[in-house]
């Protein structure tokens, strides 16, 4: 396994490395690969399909809205950098806290 974490700290909110499995046949996390999140996705990686999936997955499994994610690297890539945007302020919209408590859960899975 990777040395580097696959969540990490970031002046707006939280980095996730992920690992995309594109064209799998449902969507589903795949706990961790390589220091990263693997996620299994059923769009396949044309034409930005597995991009918008992965940010429309990661939204619905960590009940968070999709615009606060973003792809910071990895556009092009199966591993991608996603920045969770999320305040440690509980009444916040999306909080960190709760969002690197579900995160974890799913290193688990």
């Amino acid at each position: 396994m990777s040395h580097q974490a696959p969540l990490r700290e970031h002046k707006d909110g939280l980095l996730i490395k992920v690992n995309v499995q594109p064209r799998a046949a449902q969507n589903a996390v795949a706990g961790l690969q390589g220091g990263a999140l693997k996620l299994r996705l059923t769009a396949p990686p044309v034409e930005g399909a597995a991009n918008k999936m992965c940010l429309q997955f990661l939204a619905k499994t960590l009940n968070i809205p999709k615009s606060a994610l973003q792809i910071e690297s990895g556009h092009g890539s199966r591993t991608k950098t996603i920045l969770c945007r999320c305040r440690p302020d509980q009444s916040a919209k999306v909080d960190c806290a709760k969002i690197r408590t579900s995160i974890e859960a799913l290193f688990k899975k």
